[in-house]
């Protein structure tokens, strides 16, 4: 007489934490690339009227041009701090989702596992929010080291030795107010992005092991699954990810009290503002290309590869391997 297994015990928020974050650092190799191209194409033109003159043609163009002026350091730059700010960032996101998802829906006087859309949103936004506070000094310096070629310069420059270098001279410039600088902005970009990427992806995985189209461990639900995700978290982040960009890599200035502060932008909705002004809605896409070669292969490989660990993890830690 068989007997089934017993269901496999979830993951706490801490395991849920490693296995997202090593996940989100298999993706940001393949993916930073067209980062340091996304964030290029962003600061190309920044404030400048229309037809100002132009250092490069489109996205790929920022990656020819950087490998072949900069080499494989070029079109890795920042790789470092990204590494980190993935797994504070996904970690979190990844680590937190559920748990604050289960305790919503218990709240609200749901089954703890129903997929619930307001309740899936809220708490991916919440999720969100909570790993870009924890990882904001990290994209701050990412974006910086991203920014600066010695080469064909776009925006303002900063160049650093080393993310430890990165963190010295900005806490010896501006102290805390530095690290968190554009705090604002992140939260805003991945509340909106967070809010829609895991409940779109376990959304539609759902819908096609329901409908009997796929199984739920096969590869293609983990592709097709994160392929809607990354589309709609493209569409939601677009706008505030130029925005964060702007923010971070601005140059400061000191007031007469002593307070650093952002020499063109006070705050997201300034830089909105500025940007439609001098560049016209088209301004707050730039760089949509290099953001959709990143974020769509990027959201595939964080969740396809989040969903192989998860797995795996179990495996091993329920004697099942």
């Amino acid at each position: 007489m068989s007997t089934s297994a017993a269901p496999s015990r979830p993951l706490s928020t801490a395991e849920g934490f490693i296995c997202g974050g090593t996940a989100a650092c298999v993706a940001v190799t393949v993916s930073n690339p067209a980062e340091v191209a996304k964030t290029r194409m962003q600061l190309q033109g920044e404030l400048a009227a229309k037809g100002a003159g132009k250092v490069y043609k489109n996205s790929l163009d920022v990656i020819a041009k950087t490998w072949r002026n900069e080499g494989i350091r070029g079109i890795q730059r920042g790789l470092g701090p990204a590494y980190v700010y993935q797994i504070l960032m996904n970690g979190s996101r990844l680590g937190f989702y559920e748990p604050i998802r289960t305790r919503v829906n218990t709240l609200v006087g749901a089954n703890p596992t129903d997929q619930i859309p307001l309740t899936s949103l809220f708490s991916g936004a919440v999720s969100g929010i909570i790993g870009a506070s924890f990882g904001n000094p990290f994209f701050l310096i990412k974006a910086r080291m991203q920014a600066y070629s010695p080469v064909l310069p776009v925006g303002a420059q900063h160049y650093y030795k080393s993310s430890f270098d990165a963190l010295k001279s900005i806490w010896r410039a501006e102290k805390f107010r530095g690290l968190v600088r554009g705090v604002d902005a992140a939260a805003l970009r991945t509340a909106m992005g967070s809010s829609v990427q895991l409940p779109s992806y376990n959304w539609t995985k759902n819908q096609l092991v329901s409908r009997g189209i796929v199984r739920g461990d096969s590869i293609w639900a983990f592709l097709a699954s994160s392929t809607v995700s990354g589309l709609c978290v493209l569409a939601m982040m677009q706008p505030t990810d130029t925005v964060l960009t702007r923010m971070y890599n601005q140059p400061t200035i000191r007031t007469p009290d002593g307070r650093h502060v952002g020499a063109l932008y006070k705050n997201p909705l300034d830089c909105l503002w500025k940007t439609l002004k001098a560049e016209g809605p088209l301004g707050w896409y730039k760089g949509s290309t290099a953001h959709f070669l990143r974020i769509v292969p990027h959201t595939i490989v964080t969740l396809t590869a989040n969903d192989i660990i998860v797995g795996l993890y179990k495996r091993v830690r329920d004697g099942r391997l």
